[in-house]
């Protein structure tokens, strides 16, 4: 294996490796990358996958331009950096599309006051058990808490919040008779 073998198959591994890393457990994984993070954002885009996406294309690029168009190491050189530049700009329209994918609107538990959820966790009286509710677009498992006891599977509505769980209390049961004619 020769030195620019090496130095492309190097790229090419750390660079793709990492990025695939990043994509994968960036809520992870990211923190570990923000060291290389420069404090600015290209379009949105951290600079750390545009360099990734950069490295490991230019290791692709020179072991192409190397092996398969015969090309010495600086025109293969050349072939990796253009290939680099084009693998940044892939990553970088990745990212941005994943970036405007993400919802930007958040709310608080304040907000779900009114909501009805089901209960996934029996609530005993003023203790705590689990509620599922569906808020904003996604579900959520919530801790609450309610006066009376609450089995599991009751619709309830939310009326308050205590710290970071819900207050809520029992819908009536509806029947399923319907109203009766004394006629």
């Amino acid at each position: 294996m020769t030195t620019p073998d090496l130095v492309f198959g190097g790229c090419l591994v750390l660079g793709g490796g990492l990025l695939l890393l990043t994509l994968i457990f960036d809520d992870l994984f990211g923190g570990f990358l923000n060291a290389i993070h420069l404090g600015f954002d290209l379009g949105g885009v951290s600079p750390t996958p545009l360099v990734l996406g950069f490295v490991a294309m230019f290791g692709i690029g020179g072991l192409i331009g190397e092996h398969s168009f015969g090309l010495g190491v600086g025109p293969a050189t050349l072939v990796g950096v253009v290939a680099g530049l084009l693998g940044a700009g892939v990553v970088f329209g990745s990212f941005k599309v994943l970036r405007q994918a993400e919802s930007t609107d958040t709310f608080s538990l304040q907000d779900m006051v009114g909501s009805s959820g089901r209960v996934a966790v029996a609530i005993p009286a003023n203790r705590y058990g689990s509620v599922l509710i569906s808020f904003a677009g996604a579900s959520h498992n919530m801790g609450a808490t309610a006066d009376a006891e609450i089995p599991a599977g009751r619709v309830v509505k939310v009326i308050g919040v205590a710290g970071n769980n819900l207050v809520v209390e029992s819908t009536p049961v509806s029947t399923a008779e319907g109203a009766r004619s004394d006629a």
